[in-house]
């Protein structure tokens, strides 16, 4: 019975760190875009840069999207991750459960600029138990200087993360070591208006 309860217990603590490794890996590539990626880089500045300005000056317009328009990047680097570790003989369950979890980071955090009706009951009740992030805490990464709360999975991650002030830290590193600087949010107050062609994104559910 001990040994049962021993291997219950391993599985457990294995699928709560599988949940949040998967939740940080979603706000590693969040934070990555959000710091560097800007409308003009080449080849993913059309498709990852100009949307997540749209993003930061209008929240809710990323609701309209389907599940594909939101998710694409991440399930390619997540069906990447599943290819190599197949090919490794590694694909095991926690491989899969991270895979399946990072790849849907961005429907997560759709889910969290959505309202309660939009979402239905099943989505509301895991925010409300707060199995997946609640728009409460998703809020605090719209709030000024919007450099914080990158994660979007759970509530569990950022506060650790923003508390050693990690994101901080990596930019620091990047600017001693490369010289890259972190792109200006222009939704932050002062930072504005904005480019010009972010008037075509004033219509709809913003």
């Amino acid at each position: 019975m001990k040994i049962m309860a021993l291997k219950l217990a391993i599985k457990l603590v294995q699928l709560l760190a599988t949940v949040l490794a998967a939740d940080f890996a979603g706000g590693f590539i969040h934070w990555l875009e959000d710091a560097y990626v800007r409308e003009d880089t080449p080849l993913i500045g059309k498709f990852i840069g100009r949307p997540n300005t749209v993003h930061h000056h209008f929240p809710r317009y990323m609701t309209r999207f389907n599940w594909w328009y939101t998710s694409r990047d991440l399930f390619i680097v997540a069906s990447l991750l599943l290819v190599l570790a197949w090919c490794l003989g590694l694909l095991t369950w926690q491989v899969w459960l991270f895979a399946i979890l990072a790849a849907n980071a961005n429907e997560f955090h759709k889910w969290e600029h959505r309202t309660r009706k939009e979402n239905g009951r099943i989505i509301s009740f895991l925010q409300d138990v707060k199995i997946l992030q609640t728009a409460r805490h998703h809020a605090r990464h719209h709030t000024d200087p919007k450099n914080s709360h990158y994660c979007t999975t759970t509530n569990l991650v950022n506060p650790i993360l923003d508390g050693i002030r990690f994101w901080d830290g990596l930019e620091w590193l990047l600017a001693r070591t490369t010289g890259l600087k972190r792109r200006e949010d222009t939704s932050v107050r002062g930072h504005g208006p904005g480019p010009a062609w972010l008037e075509e994104y004033r219509r709809g559910p913003v």
